[in-house]
């Protein structure tokens, strides 16, 4: 078409030259010169313009926003199996098509991970996004600023994120932090994973979730607008508030904790009357429900009540194995938590004394009790307590997980499909399928035959948008 027409205008200009050279004569030849030269000038316009236009009207490339990776080996998070020699068709944000084989798609970006295991993102579903245990840190926390909190979370969102969890589950936070944290992430505002907050949790006065041990002038008592819960109407009140402002979830402490000062470690908190009326409210209103729990008999009480899943599981049993199945809630092991608060139970004033009691006696028993629980057939999703341990070290669970008894292959399935699975999102994360979010995570080799190199992510995409390349940062 673009020839056709240039022949066209050349033969028309042609033509108007030789009618105003026979009609004016030869004594208007500098006009006719003119003339030509004019018609030249527009001939060469119009070579120039018509490819424009013709291209214009091209059908449109595929969009920037579509990608191809190519996976050498691939771990979908939907099945045990490991699959060789695909491709994962990106567009924006979502997983277009998994195909096998090396796809071509015009106009798409193309990421070469053939020497790589790629798999879903990582998911977390037991995080303290707005903390980083320290020596002295359980009475600093009580001079530091809710802005110094929120400050120093962005830092460990981004650590999260590189290590390969695009997603966590935050389950307690003060001020409303995790959810303003969450929303800010969304938004594009800072890189981090993907966020599912309950802000406060719930705990009687003088439990796990208040601040004891101190002063009782120092701070205002707290209420339920605080988590804290002394009857069936508290908890109903209390958690309509958390959905209020912003939480996705329902955490309480069903039992003592290890590094609260004033209670036991492992004591029943909260009536069964108590922790139906978290449950109920929480259920009615759509939410999930991950209940603390140490002891045995507050775990049983708590899956009785119909709570989504149980955290830590230190004294499980076998009565309390069989009330996990016959209900079909989530263990979220955190083995590596126990491990990290032994470890520092040893250095000398690490802790007050009587958390470093509590610590020196349940941190060695959660990665036993986790192995008992997978053996007794019990569901398990991955969580680590991220904040007790620092930031961005989560992917040592899985480590923790193969040590104690379970396959590799379904270490990586608790954090991706189990995992999706308990924050009610497979839809959208966990496994990698069309209409999925582009999570992805690789590392170079077969974490399948060597675990530890999950602690060694080389490539980081979080819906769509790839955040760490090559093992480092990538340029945006």
């Amino acid at each position: 078409m673009n020839k056709s027409i240039r022949v066209y205008l050349w033969l028309l200009f042609s033509r108007l030259l030789h009618c105003q050279t026979k009609e004016q004569g030869k004594s208007n030849m500098p006009r006719l010169r003119t003339i030509r030269v004019l018609l030249s000038v527009m001939l060469v316009a119009v070579s120039i313009i018509l490819p424009v236009i013709e291209a214009s009207n091209l059908p449109a490339p595929q969009s920037s926003g579509v990608k191809v990776v190519y996976a050498g080996r691939l771990i979908d998070g939907a099945s045990n199996a490991v699959r060789t020699n695909v491709s994962i068709i990106i567009d924006r944000d979502r997983i277009r098509e998994v195909r096998d084989g090396r796809a071509t798609v015009e106009g798409a970006e193309v990421i070469d991970l053939s020497d790589s295991t790629v798999m879903p993102g990582f998911i977390d579903c037991h995080t303290h996004m707005t903390m980083q245990l320290a020596k002295g840190e359980l009475l600093g926390s009580l001079i530091r600023r809710n802005t110094d909190i929120a400050i120093a979370s962005t830092v460990y969102a981004k650590r999260a994120l590189m290590a390969g969890f695009t997603t966590v589950r935050d389950v307690g936070a003060g001020g409303f932090i995790d959810v303003s944290l969450r929303d800010a992430i969304n938004a594009g505002t800072i890189p981090g994973p993907r966020m599912f907050v309950a802000a406060k949790s719930l705990s009687i006065t003088g439990g796990h979730g208040d601040l004891g041990g101190i002063r009782e002038d120092l701070l205002p008592e707290p209420d339920y607008r605080n988590g804290i819960v002394n009857s069936p109407e508290d908890a109903v009140r209390a958690v309509r508030y958390m959905v209020k402002y912003g939480a996705d979830h329902i955490k309480f402490t069903a039992t003592g904790g290890v590094l609260s000062i004033a209670d036991s470690g492992s004591g029943q908190q909260f009536t069964l009357e108590e922790m139906k009326a978290i449950v109920d409210t929480a259920h009615q209103l759509e939410r999930k429900v991950a209940a603390h729990a140490h002891g045995a008999e507050g775990m049983k009480v708590a899956l009785r009540a119909g709570v989504d899943s149980i955290e830590h599981g230190t004294y499980l049993d076998d009565e309390t194995i069989a009330l996990f199945k016959k209900h079909g809630a989530y263990l979220v092991p955190t083995i590596i938590a126990g491990k990290t608060v032994e470890s520092a139970a040893k250095i000398p004033g690490f802790f007050p004394p009587p958390v470093e009691a509590k610590a020196r006696q349940i941190g060695p028993l959660i990665q036993n009790a986790f192995g008992r629980a997978y053996r007794g057939g019990v569901k398990i999703a991955f969580g680590t307590d991220a904040g007790v341990f620092p930031h961005g070290q989560n992917a040592k669970e899985f480590e923790y997980m193969v040590e104690a008894g379970m396959p590799a292959i379904e270490a990586i399935l608790s954090a991706t499909r189990n995992a999706a699975d308990l924050l009610g999102q497979s839809e959208n994360i966990g496994s990698l399928k069309a209409g999925r979010y582009a999570d992805l995570v690789a590392v170079k080799g077969d974490p399948t035959s060597n675990i530890k190199l999950l602690q060694n992510v080389s490539f980081v995409m979080k819906a769509g948008h790839v955040y760490k390349k090559d093992g480092g940062p990538a340029v945006h």
